[in-house]
């Protein structure tokens, strides 16, 4: 009898441990993290490379990464295209991880052109897609709805202007981001610098266990 009495003794002891040590971490996981949260993301409701409509309903519950580009882009896009494969490399099988690029080149970026360049691209993450639509809707969603710039320039390479920055959205349909140096919000992150990417590959990851 001693000797049972002793075994629950010790099971409670291992319980009331493993409970003390377990709680923080649970609570923490559900807790905010220190990213500012900047606003709500623009509404938009776009077409993706397989011609599925997506919005930004369909990111709720996923956090997620958005950039403005174009497939036939030489300067900046091959660039931020490889470092959203690192983005997808580090996050792969995540459901609850996305990625939006949407192209500025509507009228040469069908769904189907869009679905070629993901494929030559190794876009394989079911939530990273490529969307287009009219070409003032999109502009008008850069400019004023992310205030990101995107426009025509006909002695741009390419024929295109774009910002080379990435938004962070979290499950809620939050635009969110780390503070400076100085303690002021950064907005957005370098999609073509090696920090840049390293800071919102920090800050996926603080998002996704809120």
């Amino acid at each position: 009898m001693k000797s049972k009495s002793y075994s629950y003794i010790g099971i409670s002891f291992i319980v009331l441990i493993f409970g003390i040590w377990a709680v923080p971490k649970i609570v923490a996981k559900f807790q905010k993290s220190d990213l500012v949260e900047i606003g709500p993301v623009p509404e938009f409701k776009l077409t993706d490379q397989n011609g599925k409509t997506i919005t930004d309903k369909d990111y709720l519950g996923k956090v997620y990464v958005v950039e403005f580009f174009f497939s036939t882009c030489p300067t900046i896009c091959p660039k931020m295209n490889q470092n959203m494969l690192l983005l997808q490399q580090e996050y792969y099988g995540n459901p609850e991880f996305g990625i939006a690029s949407i192209t500025i080149n509507p009228e040469y970026d069908t769904p189907e052109v869009l679905k070629a360049h993901a494929e030559l691209l190794g876009a394989k993450h079911y939530n990273w897609h490529f969307l287009t639509g009219d070409r003032d809707y999109i502009f008008n969603l850069a400019k004023k709805g992310f205030n990101l710039y995107a426009g025509t320039n006909k002695e741009a390479a390419g024929g295109f202007e774009h910002s080379g920055l990435f938004a962070l959205v979290d499950k809620n349909g939050k635009i969110r981001c780390r503070r400076d140096v100085q303690g002021n919000p950064i907005l957005y992150y370098d999609g073509l610098e090696d920090t840049g990417v390293k800071a919102i590959k920090e800050d996926i990851k603080k998002l996704l266990e809120e």
